[in-house]
């Protein structure tokens, strides 16, 4: 006599839930989390993943409202935007270290940049390694504390716009008020006055087709646009001291 009971026996095409993870499986996953966040954000976080401190990277080109062509190297400013309030929210960041390697860009969103990171309330340093150009000098001296390789370059000039240009006196009342912004910032945020700023901008017989100077490494620290000569050992140095002084002091801002 058959019974009615029937044993269900599991199906070969479903996953036993009480097997062990694959390892190769898991390394895939973890390696295409690795891949989707460079990708996406031009960056990994994985050899610091236990660190208190974000490492942000400025590299290439500031791309801002507009693509830039796909061969350029670029650093988009809604990547860098969410980081930095992410950063500014996590009570597990405890420093900020931006590292330049940036040739210029988008005027308005290098600003932005900047603007964000002079308002985090947690100590940043910034170092310049390779160069620190056109819209990169307000970056650059954005932070608490600044530090620039020795063999590093910063070129100061005048913002210039291409495109279609309108020749009526508001064009030109319009750049020299964006131009007046720049210096203001930059002159707010480091050690130089405003007469040796202007001075190097507007400067002739240096570059070869513009205006302006490229100072180097020392003559950066001797101008007072950066703080001190040095890489990414003495910025780390630095942004350490900083987070153990706002410890000391009860959290606030150093």
């Amino acid at each position: 006599m058959m019974s009615d009971k029937t044993t269900a026996f599991p199906s070969s095409d479903q996953p036993n839930p009480a097997a062990p993870a694959n390892p190769a499986d898991e390394a895939r996953k973890a390696s295409a989390a690795v891949t989707d966040s460079i990708v996406q954000l031009g960056q990994t976080s994985v050899p610091a993943s236990e660190s208190n401190i974000l490492c942000l990277t400025i590299i290439g080109q500031v791309e801002g409202h507009l693509m830039l062509p796909p061969q350029n190297k670029t650093t988009k400013y809604e990547h860098l935007i969410p980081q930095l309030v992410a950063a500014e929210q996590n009570p597990k960041v405890e420093g900020v270290l931006i590292v330049l390697n940036t040739v210029g860009g988008d005027v308005e969103a290098g600003l932005a940049i900047a603007e964000m990171i002079s308002s985090l309330t947690k100590p940043k340093v910034t170092v310049v390694l390779g160069g620190g150009h056109s819209i990169g000098v307000p970056i650059a001296v954005s932070a608490d504390y600044t530090f620039i390789a020795e063999t590093a370059t910063m070129t100061i000039h005048p913002i210039r716009m291409n495109g279609l240009v309108i020749g009526v006196p508001q064009t030109f009342e319009y750049l020299d008020k964006m131009q007046e912004r720049v210096t203001r910032f930059v002159t707010r945020h480091s050690h130089i006055s405003e007469a040796t700023f202007k001075e190097l901008m507007f400067k002739t017989g240096e570059l070869t087709r513009d205006i302006g100077t490229t100072v180097i490494g020392s003559d950066a620290v001797r101008h007072g646009l950066i703080n001190a000569v040095g890489g990414i050992g003495e910025a780390l140095k630095e942004l350490n001291r900083r987070i153990g002084t706002k410890k000391s002091e009860g959290g606030s801002p150093s």
